[in-house]
Formats: C-alpha cells, structure tokens, sequence
C-alpha cells in the first residue's frame, strides 16, 4: 500500500499518479489512483502539506534545465544554419540523396536530421512538464473539493486560494512561453514556415493507442482470413484426390513448408503486438520503433493474410500443373521471388519505412561482430533461432533446383518414388549442418560482442555458452546421419554423443527460458508463487501454462528421435520436422510475450530506457473526463470498472498496480489542529 501524507505547504505531485510519462517514462504506464480521505474529524486545512516522492523545487530545476537545454539547440540550430548559408552553391541540392553528397555536406545534413529529432524531444520534455504543472493544480483542487464535501466546510476552498492559485507551480507561465518558442523555431528555421508539418514532427501520439488502422485494412484482414481459410480446405480436398501414389511430395513439402512457417510466424507477431498493446508492455520503446510511424497489428495480420492466399495460390497451381502449360518449377520461384521483391521493394510504398527497419535490423544481425547490440537484434537473431527448419528448407530449394531437379518434365518436384538418392536432404556434404549452425552462431557472436562492450562475464559469455551447445549437438547429429546413411557400424557413439548434447543444450536453454528470459522463478515472488514479484499479465495461469508448454516443447526432440531410431518409415524425420516446426514457431510466440514483458519491467525498475515517446498534450477532452472520474464516489478507482469489459476477451490487458495485491495510494490528512502545528 503506498500511502501519501499531507501536512503543511508544498505542491502534491499528482501528475505522478494521472501522468504515465511523468511517473515511468520508460514505461508508459500509470498505476491505478485511488483517494481515500481517511480524517474522521474538521481538520485545520492551513496545516496541509505533501511529503512527496519528489522534492518542491524538482520542477523549479526541470524548468531551469529546459531552458539551457532550449537555448543549446538553439546555438546548434543558428550554427549549423550558418554553415549552409556559407556555401550558396549547394542550396539547391539540399534534398539530394546523401550518399551523392561531399563528405562534409553528409556531415551536415546528419546535424541538421538530428536537430530535428532532438527538437522533436525536446518538445515531449516540455510537454510533460507542462503535465506535471497543470495535473498538480488540478490534483489540489479536486481533493480540498472533496475535503470540503466531506466535513461540509469551505475552508479547504479557501485555502487553495490563499495558497495554491497564487503557488510559482501554478502561476509560472515559463513553460507555455518555452513550448511556443519552441514551435515557432521549429516552423520557421527547420520546415520553412509550414507549421502542420511542423507540429506533426513535433507531436507523438500517445503509447497506449495503437496506429489508426484505416477501415479498408480492417476490411482486408477479413476478406484475407476468409479466403485464405477456404483455400486450405481446397487445398486438403485437391491433394487427397489429385496427387499420384506412385509419386513422393516431400521435395514440394519441404519447398513449401518455409513460407508457411514464415507466414504463421508474421500471423502470431501481429497477436504479439496487440497483447503487447493491450497489456501495456511498451514495445515501442523496447524496439526503438518511431512512435509515428509502425505497424500496427492490423498491418501484420493484413501483410500475413494477402502471403498466404499466394502460397495457397502457389501450392493449388502445382496440384494442377499436369493440366497447365506452365511447368510446376516456376510456381515457387514465382512466390519466394515476389516475397524477396516486396521487401527490397525501394520505392516509398507497401510499408517502406517498416520494411526498411527489418532490412537494417537484418544486416546488424548479420555482421553482428562488427556493430553494437541492440534488444532488436538479439531479437530477431532469437527467432530465426526458431525458424532453423525455414533457413534449412532454402537451402535444400537451393540445392534441389541446382542439382536434383529436372527442368525437361513438367513434374519436377514430384518425382518417382523410385527415383534417386535424396542428396539435398542429407548431411553428406555438411551444407546442412552449417546452415542449421547459422542462427546460434549469430546469437554466439552477439554474445561476445556485447561481452567486449560491458566486460561482463555473466550474462553474455554464459549465453555464449548456451549457444554453442547447439554446435556440438548439429556436429554428432551430421555424424550420425552420415554414418548410418553411408552402412558404417560406429554410429552407435555418435547417436549417444547426439542425445547427450541435446540434453544438455536443452537443459540449459530451458533453465535460461524460465530463470534468465523470462525472470521467473524469484525469490521475493510473494504471492506470486515461482514467478516474479511483479507481474504484467492479469491471469497466473497464462505463466504456469506457459512454463509447461515451453519445457514440453523444449523435450519434443525426444519424440523424433525416439520414432527415426525405430526405422518405421524412411520419411518418419520429415514427417516429425513437419509437425514440430510450426509448433516450434508457437512455442517462440509464447516466448515473446514473457521476454518483452520482463524487459519492460526491467526498463521501469533499472530506467534502462528512458526515451519519452508516449507524451501528449492534455486536452480540454482528457482534462473533462479526468475531473469526471475523480468526483466519483471512489475516485479514479471507477475507471478500472469501466474497462472492466475490454478485458474479458483475451484477457491481457494490464491491472496498474497489481490484479492480486491490494496497493491502494490514499491520500491522508494529519488529524492536527492548528495549535498542534504552530
């Protein structure tokens, strides 16, 4: 219980409890504010006072510190202006391209993008002081209202007259002076006189409200989801009547099952967002997203929707290719290479500045040695980690087109039955082995790049080491594959050597899921029983359910190694790989909620990120409903009633202090008279 005591003069900070930005900038949250007036007898109000989180004159120094600030960016913006006056020739080409430019007017140009950022920041620094300052008044106003009501008295009226309406925090008009100046230079000096470009840089909508989808992407997302789901079924009804027994599908299956696992993996993201969104876990921040421009979870449901009507497309065009003059060779390399094209696509469309973002995030993973690393990219490194059976499936499209496939016969990828070995399927020549290497080698490098920036051995070179359990684990398998393939008897040291790798990798990989990841399994838990002390999702059950479903995923290795050693079916390991791989996908889906979560958290409690991006201006709108909530019966308690319903569908919307701890903020008044304080 977090318990506020009033005593005699200073401001109460209320903008701590109303404002999100002003009490967890890196989180975007607010707690539930409940106002308890817990005197029993008249109370001399002239005694009333705050001992605050924070100190009276904090806001004296915020608004000092602005000003220094303003006038900084001030001095950069007039001298970079300057350096571009100097050189008149080069007007005119302001908006090329700037790698086109000298190394010099890359140099400026950068100064000038970055000015504009820090403006844009600077501007959101304002706002929430400028929150802090209008929510103390009004917190003020609305408990001595109440105190009033309740001991039928005026005295706390007139108290706030004699004391608050003539405070510096109320009458000092710095900050809208501040805000205005700041506007104005960013108008005229940065976009040339057009404000509405001008304050659309400036202002960031707020956190909790999502991209506003247009209500033609809604309509899409279901006209997608409808046609995709009829084109499955036409899909089973087609190959269970058209495919040929004396054919093997294997080679179509696994050229296929990439892009299903790519487009299942995009579909569980767009329902990670909206738990995120929902949830209050801000992901934007966590991402270093822009705040103005990102995908919403209707975007990613709408891109995943229109990819898998063409892989449905695709795969029904190759059932049918016996009676088409196009050969069934074509249909996936028409799909993979619009796939490729839609995201290299350099022009300004189809979600540029997002797709631009992945493509960046991307080269970083990859030369991940060479740059330092951001959650972004451990991120995506931690997916692709997922995605090992799609990176292997490439490879083996890559290799069956080049070598195995024949371009004369219109069945190409569904061959005999009895024809050749299935090389490109094989560890023979261990291309497999190092592509099924590539994720936790990128994840191993990672590791050792961020030891060589912190100097911390623990967590980054033990992560390391949990990586590098998987190369051991590939290497005995390549080996045991390759002997039993080629007729050896020494496979038996190899398959042991295999399991125990395995069990290892897993153990530890699981042990750092639950304890490292997801930060369970906590000592002060409390209630929260082999969990952690605080917790984001409403409902317990979603981590016990959580953390069974990941060790059972993590141990379903066991399963496909157990039926292959059997010999049942020579295609018993594809049909494993088929099964588990979406499940694999899932399981990482899983994974993602509690990963962000615990970083949130992280970020709150060690303000490891501190970024204001989820600041709006107050409006007239906000301030009516907000002074509505506060003359209920219960205060602002009613508000948590009121979204009471929101939350019963998926339930992941985020109770603000706690859903099973009982931490109500009151507001008490000293039982003192004023000869007691004199």
């Amino acid at each position: 219980m977090e318990v506020w005591y009033l005593k005699t003069g200073t401001s109460l900070p209320l903008s701590l409890l109303f404002s999100s930005s002003c009490l967890l900038d890196s989180c975007g949250q607010s707690p539930e504010l409940h106002i308890v007036v817990a005197a029993r007898h008249p109370v001399p109000v002239v005694a009333l006072d705050l001992i605050s989180r924070r100190p009276p004159e904090s806001q004296h120094k915020k608004l000092a510190e602005a000003q220094r600030r303003f006038s900084a960016l001030q001095n950069e913006l007039h001298s970079s202006l300057e350096a571009q006056k100097e050189q008149t020739t080069m007007l005119r080409q302001r908006r090329k391209r700037v790698f086109s430019l000298s190394h010099e007017k890359r140099v400026q140009y950068r100064n000038i993008r970055d000015l504009k950022l820090a403006f844009s920041e600077f501007y959101l620094s304002l706002i929430l002081l400028q929150n802090y300052q209008n929510l103390n008044f009004t917190g003020f106003r609305k408990i001595l209202k109440k105190h009033d009501k309740i001991l039928d008295t005026t005295r706390g009226a007139d108290w706030r007259v004699a004391h608050v309406e003539v405070a510096p925090f109320y009458t000092c008009k710095k900050i809208n002076q501040l805000i205005s100046e700041t506007e104005a230079v960013v108008t005229i000096e940065l976009e040339d006189g057009d404000r509405q470009k001008a304050m659309k840089r400036l202002r960031v909508p707020p956190l909790g409200a999502a991209q506003p989808a247009p209500s033609w992407t809604i309509f899409r997302v279901g006209l997608y989801c409808g046609i995709f789901i009829v084109l499955n079924v036409t899909l089973v009804l087609t190959g269970a009547f058209k495919l040929d027994a004396n054919k093997t599908i294997w080679p179509l299956v696994r050229i296929y099952r990439g892009g299903f696992l790519l487009i299942e993996f995009l579909f569980l993201l767009a329902i990670n967002t909206y738990g995120w969104r929902q949830a209050g876990v801000n992901h934007v921040l966590i991402f270093e997203l822009n705040p103005r421009n990102n995908l919403s979870h209707q975007h990613l449901f709408e891109i995943s929707g229109f990819l898998g009507i063409l892989w449905c497309l695709s795969l029904l065009a190759c059932l049918f290719a016996p009676i088409s003059i196009i050969p069934i060779q074509v249909y996936p390399l028409a799909l993979y290479g619009f796939m490729v094209l839609f995201l290299i696509n350099p022009t300004k469309t189809f979600y540029y500045k997002s797709r631009f973002w992945l493509l960046k995030i991307l080269f970083r993973v990859f030369t991940a040695p060479f740059h330092k690393v951001g959650f972004a990219d451990f991120w995506l490194a931690d997916q692709l980690n997922s995605l090992t059976v799609l990176l292997m499936d490439l490879e083996y499209m890559i290799c069956f087109y080049s070598f195995e496939l024949k371009w004369d016969e219109s069945k190409g990828l569904l061959p005999d039955k009895t024809g050749g070995p299935d090389i490109c399927n094989s560890y023979i020549y261990g291309v497999r082995a190092i592509v099924q290497c590539i994720p936790a080698w990128l994840r191993f490098i990672q590791c050792l790049r961020r030891y060589r920036d912190t100097k911390r051995p623990f967590p980054h070179l033990a992560n390391a080491g949990k990586y590098s359990t998987t190369f051991f684990m590939v290497t005995f398998a390549a080996l045991y594959n390759t002997h039993k393939a080629r007729g050896h008897s020494d496979t038996t040291v190899f398959f042991y050597l295999w399991i125990v790798f395995h069990f290892i990798s897993t153990c530890y990989t699981l042990f750092w899921d639950l304890k490292m990841d997801w930060g369970l399994f906590d000592r002060n838990a409390g209630e929260n029983t082999f969990l952690r002390e605080e917790i984001v999702y409403p409902q317990k059950c979603y981590y016990y359910s959580a953390i069974i479903e990941n060790v059972i995923m993590r141990f379903s290795w066991t399963i496909q190694i157990y039926i292959t050693s059997m010999n049942v079916s020579p295609h018993v390991a594809d049909i494993i790989a088929t099964v588990l791989a979406p499940l694999e996908v899932f399981r990482r889906f899983v994974w993602n909620f509690f990963r962000l979560e615990n970083e949130h958290l992280n970020n709150c409690g060690e303000f490891r990120a501190v970024r204001d991006i989820s600041v709006a201006p107050l409006n007239a709108d906000d301030q009516t409903l907000l002074e509505q909530m506060m003359d209920q019966e219960d205060g602002v308690r009613n508000r948590q009633k009121t979204r009471a319903w929101k939350s019963q569908g998926l339930l992941l919307r985020r109770p603000y202090i706690s859903q099973f701890k009982s931490r109500d903020t009151k507001v008490l008044i000293d039982d003192t008279d004023d000869e007691a304080n004199t």
